[in-house]
Order: structure tokens, then C-alpha cells, then sequence
């Protein structure tokens, strides 16, 4: 493990499978905040015999291209780094990692961050720790399920659709790290009912226990969870752990 004191207070944004909403809500929480000045990016792990340098075939050996990370110049190509920035994101970027390589991802992603964290300090203060009330503090959110193997974030949201059948390994097993769920409609009130009848041996003791929020697609921000957000995002300072 490593810590890296660069001032940067991480959200994670994960959801139990794909078409829920998880790249829209990270939109929302940019939108809602643009005073965070978020940093935002989408972590991808590509299957295999497919190249992290640009997410096509390859013929390189497995562990040659295992990593890229490429920062978002416009607001306009609809990929959902653009997206980020469409939405009011200060910078965007997209690491990419062969299947099973992310932790080869999180040195970059490390640097990257401390990088920025060193460029919004002030000029006079370069080489001393900043203050956590100082401006130099980074925001950032990444869209990830698998990235919590390797770092710990202030606070990790959860998309749920009651409606989609699937559930990700991955995701299963983070649901003790979640810190709130997103709904994007309510839950049965009884688990035998929809989303009970997929979801096998979930966990719906956890999930009740933990703070729940409903927003359905194309809603604004619950308040509430705004509020937490906002609390999480200026009002301490963390530090960034990374698991090697």
C-alpha cells in the first residue's frame, strides 16, 4: 500500500451493470457542484486480446500496452469523458487497462493526480504541504466498479436498477464498501417481488441498513445526497490510498 498526500478527495461512482445511469449520475454530481472544480474520469478494463493504447485488437504480448490514460480535449465527441466535461468537469480523463491489469494502472493514475494537485498550488508553497481550507485541494470522481481493489475513497455511490436483472461479480463484492445507493426506482416492497427474483443471494439486509436515495433517470440530485456530497467535498481533507 501507498499513500499519496496530494489533496485529493475521491468519489467513486459504481453501479451492478451497464445502461443505469452510473456515467449520468457522475454528470450530476459535476453539474450540481461546478464549485468543486471536479476532475473526472472513466476507468476501463478491456477484455482480452484487445489493446489499452486505443481499445483495439492487438497483437502485443499481455503485458506490453497494458495501460494508457488520455485526457479529454473537447465537450463534444459524446464519448463519456466529453460527457464530463460537457457537464461542467475542470479536466477529464480515460484510463484504459487490460483485463486483470488495473493495479499497472494505478501508479499513472497516481501521477497524473499528484500533477495536477502540484499545478494548483500556490508558487510560494511548492514544496510545503498545503492546508486543506487552501484552493489547491483537487475534487475528483471516477466512474469504476473494480478501482476500489486498489484505492479508498471518501465516499463510493452505488447505482441500482430494481428493473435489471444482472449483477456483476465485481460488484457484489464491494457492496459492504458502499457508502449510499442510488435508485433508479424504488425497491419492491417485498424482495420476492422484481428485483428479488433476480438478484440472487443479495443482500437486502445491507442495503436497507445503508443510506438510500431515488432518483430515476433524467431527475435532478436528491438534495439529501447533494448535501453529502457537498459535506464530503469541502469540508475535509483525505488522503488518497492506493493498494499495490
Amino acid at each position: 500500500m501507498f499513500e499519496s498526500h496530494n489533496n485529493a478527495r475521491i468519489i467513486v461512482v459504481g453501479g451492478h451493470t451497464r445502461s443505469i445511469g452510473k456515467t449520468q449520475l457522475v454528470c450530476d454530481i459535476i453539474a450540481s457542484l461546478p464549485e468543486a472544480n471536479w476532475i473526472a474520469g472513466k476507468i476501463t478494463q478491456y477484455g482480452h486480446g484487445v489493446c489499452a493504447q486505443n481499445g483495439n485488437e492487438c497483437d502485443c504480448a499481455p503485458d506490453e500496452h497494458a495501460c494508457a490514460i488520455s485526457w479529454e480535449r473537447t465537450a463534444t465527441t459524446g464519448t463519456d469523458s466529453s460527457r464530463f466535461l460537457a457537464a461542467g468537469a475542470q479536466r477529464s480523463f480515460w484510463l484504459r487497462t487490460k483485463q486483470g491489469y488495473l493495479a499497472e494502472g494505478m501508479p499513472l493514475l497516481r501521477s497524473e493526480l499528484d500533477k495536477i494537485a502540484r499545478e494548483q498550488r500556490p508558487s510560494d508553497q511548492s514544496d510545503v504541504a498545503i492546508p486543506s481550507a487552501t484552493k489547491s485541494s483537487i475534487n475528483v470522481i471516477l466512474e469504476s466498479n473494480t478501482l476500489l481493489q486498489f484505492l479508498k475513497p471518501d465516499l463510493f455511490l452505488m447505482v441500482l436498477h430494481p428493473g435489471k436483472s444482472d449483477f456483476k461479480g465485481s460488484a457484489q463484492l464491494q457492496l459492504d464498501r458502499v457508502s449510499a445507493f442510488v435508485l433508479r426506482e424504488p425497491l419492491p416492497t417485498r424482495t420476492s417481488e422484481t428485483a428479488g427474483m433476480f438478484w440472487h443471494n443479495f443482500p437486502f439486509q445491507l442495503l436497507r441498513s445503508k443510506p438510500q436515495f431515488i432518483q430515476r433517470e433524467n431527475d435532478s440530485l436528491p438534495a439529501s445526497l447533494l448535501e453529502i456530497i457537498r459535506n464530503h467535498t469541502c469540508n475535509k481533507l483525505p488522503v488518497l490510498s492506493i493498494n499495490l
